[in-house]
């Protein structure tokens, strides 16, 4: 029974019967001649018959050759259409990228920069995934998943740090007209306050200023919500004082709609980073993503209220 061939050998089969020599070929695929001679007597072998009648002039093939070449035209087919599909993925970043993403910094934050991307990369097919949930990077076919705060576990995925995420409080102007700002720490026991809910309990607030720490009074009137985003819109309508990254905060901030209340006093800062399976042979459409991510997510100067006007 003949040996099944290995398929690069009918590749350097083909290359000789297309090129009509053994030295040819070897320069079109980068072998040695020897290689390419040693090659196809390895392929005659486990065929059982040979494959090319040798002259010191040219090389014919023998009538099993003539049988074989189409299927092994084909091999060199299928591998140029591989090599086409990744060439092109340098070039032109294309696929499904799946990524998991919280929905609040998606929603509140990242909405215009997944908005250019998605022009930018009209070949990549953006798939976001905003649930609460922690998920399987690799089980659940993800390409990557951004998470706020927390370690990563699994030893098979890689992080990358994306930035830190300062946190203040911010109240809108509708808040403060009617019921001040507070001067102290301490004073936020007697103002309304919007807090996060974390696994159904709300996020203590201790905030720092240089080497002081102050803890908050959360026992006075409070709405507590699991989603920032929420908090966010009750804080822009007047209803409290919220702690928010600064991210969040920041365009509205140059517009007049929110204000700092004890810009001096800060809650710790919350990380921000992409895990993914691999650094090694990362596909570009996920190069791509998280460079724009990490070009969105920098540290940017405030424009004042003045320089937003056209």
């Amino acid at each position: 029974m003949p040996t099944a061939p290995d398929p690069f050998d009918l590749m350097i089969f083909a290359r000789v019967a297309e090129t009509g020599s053994f030295s040819a070929a070897a320069e079109r695929l980068g072998l040695p001649k020897s290689t390419v001679s040693r090659r196809i007597s390895v392929l005659e072998s486990q065929l059982g018959e040979r494959l090319l009648q040798r002259t010191t002039r040219r090389n014919f093939l023998t009538e099993m050759g003539q049988r074989i070449l189409i299927p092994a035209e084909q091999i060199i087919h299928e591998v140029d259409a591989v090599m086409a599909v990744a060439e092109h993925r340098q070039v032109t970043p294309s696929g499904r990228l799946r990524v998991s993403v919280p929905g609040d910094l998606a929603a509140i934050s990242l909405a215009p920069m997944l908005a250019d991307f998605s022009k930018a990369y009209s070949e990549i097919q953006l798939e976001l995934d905003l649930s609460p949930r922690y998920v399987d990077v690799i089980g659940d076919g993800f390409d990557l998943a951004i998470r706020i705060g927390g370690e990563t576990q699994d030893l098979q995925l890689t992080t990358r740090h994306l930035v830190d995420l300062g946190i203040g409080l911010y109240a809108s102007p509708l808040y403060t007209d009617h019921a001040g700002a507070p001067d102290t720490p301490e004073a936020l026991a007697r103002h309304d306050v919007l807090v996060l809910l974390a696994d159904g309990l709300p996020v203590s607030w201790l905030l720092n200023r240089d080497a002081l720490s102050a803890p908050v009074d959360m026992s006075g009137r409070r709405v507590s919500a699991n989603s920032y985003e929420l908090l966010f819109r009750l804080a822009r309508s007047g209803a409290g004082i919220t702690a928010m990254p600064d991210l969040f905060a920041r365009p509205y901030l140059a517009a007049g709609e929110l204000i700092r209340i004890l810009p001096e006093w800060r809650l710790p800062p919350a990380m921000v980073r992409a895990v993914f399976p691999s650094r090694q042979l990362m596909p570009r459409k996920t190069r791509v993503f998280i460079d724009a991510l990490l070009s969105h997510l920098k540290p940017r100067p405030l424009r004042s209220a003045q320089s937003l006007s056209p």
